[in-house]
């Protein structure tokens, strides 16, 4: 956990808050001692639909022939799908 006075958090706070966005957690210090943690705010999960997960994985059509994993990357990156 990083720890910062409240000049250096003032000072940088954007910056903090990209860290925090990122997963860190930030403790804010007022005269060396903590008064205020930066953490990540938790965001619910959605459950997964089996069902149309199911059904999107079936209107898949598998390649006619086996691909590299070069060949495939290259076949994304040239026809802009990524």
């Amino acid at each position: 956990m990083a720890r910062f006075n409240l000049a250096e958090a003032k000072a940088h706070l954007s910056e903090l808050l990209n860290r925090v966005e990122a997963g860190e957690t930030i403790e804010i210090l007022r005269h060396g001692k903590p008064v205020a943690q930066l953490v990540p705010v938790k965001t619910p999960k959605q459950p997964i639909d089996v069902e149309r997960l199911k059904a999107l994985t079936a209107s898949m059509k598998p390649p006619a022939e086996p691909v590299d994993s070069a060949t495939f990357i290259r076949d994304l990156r040239d026809t802009d799908r990524y």
